[in-house]
């Protein structure tokens, strides 16, 4: 693999179904912390409730894909109604113990050996795509765009995925300038304020977690039709904690935050994985294996990373998108 091939195959994922999966959940994320500052550390459970009622109701039970779609978002409002009731009425911490507590026991649960045949155990639900393969216009030699190159499948799953980004950016851009978005900036930063002019804080707050929710669900489900597969292990507590670095990266409380968060974090996760991966292979590696050996480079993604999240964190806060005075929380 040549330098240059690093960098496409960098690119292509940047823009890939990944990246439209992470650019989904953390734009849910954004409406929970970014514009009410709701501490979600469960947004893996959102994304699991969309993309196993999709693999199990078309697998498992045979029915039709666009109706478990539907399902898997109706699903995603049950959740936010079953965390929210309990723990919106107290601090912010307690809503994030719940989420992070209920996104691993939901995942538990859906691995179980017990439920195998429901649930496939470990290895979840496969092969519930046809139906989408079926109507996709891209013809079957993949789309060659110079640079990079994009099988046909993947292709149409990525024009669908960033539509559906831009869509909601458009939505959610209006929606935060509208009085009910004003209202989520009012809590973020003072709820008893916003609540002496008399708005149910409350419920505003579980409108906003079930919204963030509900898109989350959409990320599982981009997930699951992405790689035809929808496994326990795609839906760890790390998901939810890459979610948040796409956020963080790219601005909370800015539309297109999620987006360029997306494009910046999976550029160099990958393109970090492929360098290391080449810098310490061949015959005259770049990296002598006194340093580093082919072993160590795929775990040096991750240290580089975190390196560059701290440094973003210190120097810049806000993200590269985002303003210091969307950071006020009230923690209370």
């Amino acid at each position: 693999m040549s330098w240059f091939e690093v960098l496409t195959n960098a690119i292509e994922q940047a823009v890939g179904p990944q990246a439209v999966v992470y650019c989904l959940a953390a734009i849910g994320l954004n409406i929970h912390f970014g514009y009410t500052g709701l501490l979600n550390f469960g947004q893996a459970a959102f994304m699991m409730v969309g993309g196993y009622a999709v693999g199990a109701l078309v697998q498992t039970w045979g029915q039709n894909l666009w109706l478990s779609i539907l399902v898997g978002l109706l699903a995603a409002v049950v959740l936010a109604l079953i965390l929210g009731v309990p723990t919106l009425r107290l601090r912010a911490d307690y809503l994030a113990i719940a989420t992070i507590a209920a996104a691993e026991a939901l995942r538990q649960i859906l691995g179980a050996a017990s439920l195998n045949d429901q649930f496939g155990g470990q290895d979840g639900r496969f092969g519930f795509t046809e139906a989408l393969r079926d109507i996709n216009p891209i013809p079957e030699g993949g789309v060659d765009l110079g640079i990079i190159q994009f099988r046909s499948y993947d292709f149409f799953i990525m024009l669908i995925g960033w539509v559906l980004v831009a869509l909601l950016c458009v939505f959610i851009y209006l929606l935060m300038r509208s009085p009910w978005g004003r209202v989520l900036k009012g809590i973020r930063e003072d709820e008893d304020a916003v609540r002496s002019l008399g708005k149910n804080v409350y419920s505003y707050k579980m409108q906003a977690l079930v919204l963030g929710g509900v898109i989350g669900a959409m990320a599982g489900i981009m997930s699951g039709l992405a790689t035809s597969n929808v496994a326990p292990s795609d839906f760890a507590t790390d998901t939810t904690f890459f979610a948040y670095t796409v956020l963080l990266i790219g601005g909370a409380a800015r539309v297109l935050g999620p987006v360029l968060g997306a494009l910046i974090f999976w550029f160099f996760l990958n393109g970090l994985d492929l360098f290391f991966g080449k810098a310490t292979s061949g015959t005259d590696p770049l990296i002598p294996s006194a340093i580093m050996d082919s072993n160590q480079a795929s775990l040096m993604r991750l240290i580089v990373l975190g390196l560059v999240l701290m440094l973003i964190m210190i120097y810049r806060p806000q993200g590269i998108l985002g303003d210091r005075r969307e950071l006020a929380i009230d923690g209370r």
